[in-house]
């Protein structure tokens, strides 16, 4: 397991303040979260590229804090991928092998086997500068496992990368990860990666760990509304609730309009909603869903496989749904259409 136990550390403009989390062998663990909120910062503490000011760093019981970075047995792949511009795709991967003395026949076999298992064999003698984004963010994997880390970092190794590219190393580095079962840490800020890779993770902002849980926990229960805001809860209301003991449901007054969520909290809050969750029709449907409210649509985007309705509620509040673009096409939706928005008291997070 990883233990960083409340580390603190200044550098330039970033900062980890009293930052603690556990880690356990064998998981993919994202850390995510906004420009500027510390991850590279993060996983460079842990690799020991930077030491931390304060606090202390263990890895199966054993204190790393201050241990030098080819001490440590840990993988890392840069954000630029870092690669020797003037050596080889082989000789990029040999590095970390030169390091640790490997003997050259054990060596190449080493070196060869990675290369099959990465796919980039037939690139073996060509220098970086001639190779694909792609192409280079396979060297910098094969070169980060071939020294068969305990623990594996990437710094937003597919950020630069284009989308169909994305998909298809995210598949590939997730894939490795399993069959290798090596304890990883991943950080990015883009929460799809984030949903699709991770066993756990971490939401980070402005140096502190805010809150950690599974993919689930994260996108479905977050715990204030900076978490919500950035994993995407974009109808974000304010109201005064009042529980009811009969329904086991609080009542939330928005002013405009009046809804239902599955909360005991009671005062003044925030109602959160995903805009996914939100169904739009152009009647009240027989429903069991308990929030339908009537509105008029502000504007639409069409985004391929689904279209963003922005509504109008009242007299200044606004609404977005996310339907599928043959839902739109069978509403025949317009600008102005009156529709209903529907979604359920479940779907509500309250702070």
């Amino acid at each position: 397991m990883l233990v960083l136990e409340n580390i603190n550390k200044k550098w330039d403009e970033f900062q980890l303040i009293d930052l603690n989390l556990e880690i356990k062998n064998g998981e993919f663990f994202v850390v995510l979260g906004p420009s500027g909120a510390g991850k590279t910062l993060l996983i460079e503490v842990i690799a020991g590229i930077h030491y931390p000011d304060s606090g202390r760093i263990l890895f199966n019981k054993r204190d790393i804090t201050y241990l030098p970075p080819e001490k440590r047995k840990i993988g890392f792949v840069f954000q630029d991928y870092a690669l020797f511009p003037h050596k080889r795709v082989w000789q990029n991967i040999e590095y970390g092998l030169n390091i640790r003395k490997i003997p050259l026949r054990e060596k190449l076999e080493q070196i060869e086997r990675m290369m099959k298992q990465i796919g980039i064999l037939n690139i073996a003698k060509r220098y970086p500068d001639t190779l694909s984004g792609g192409e280079q963010q396979r060297v910098a994997l094969a070169r980060a496992l071939i020294v068969k880390p305990n623990l594996f970092l990437l710094d937003e190794p597919l950020s630069a990368l284009d989308h169909n590219m994305r998909l298809k190393l995210r598949e590939e580095i997730l894939n490795i990860q399993r069959e290798m079962k090596i304890t990883t840490v991943y950080v990015t800020h883009d929460r799809i990666e984030a949903i699709t890779l991770a066993d756990r993770i971490a939401i980070m902002n402005e140096g502190k760990v805010i809150q950690v849980g599974t993919p689930h926990e994260i996108f479905r229960s977050p715990k204030n509304e900076f978490v919500a805001q950035f994993t995407g809860f974009e109808n974000i209301f304010e109201g005064v609730s009042k529980y009811e003991p009969i329904t086991k449901l609080s009542l939330i007054d928005c002013g405009d309009f009046e809804i239902q969520a599955a909360t005991s909290k009671v005062g003044k809050v925030k109602a959160c909603v995903r805009p996914e969750d939100v169904a739009i029709s152009l009647n009240a449907p027989k429903s069991s869903v308990r929030n339908m409210l009537q509105g008029k649509i502000l504007a639409f985007q069409d985004q391929g496989p689904v279209v963003k309705v922005k509504i109008g509620i009242g007299n200044e509040n606004e609404i977005s749904a996310l339907i599928t673009h043959q839902s739109f096409i069978d509403l025949n939706l317009n600008l102005n259409s009156v529709v209903i928005v529907g979604f359920k008291a479940a779907a509500i997070q309250v702070f």
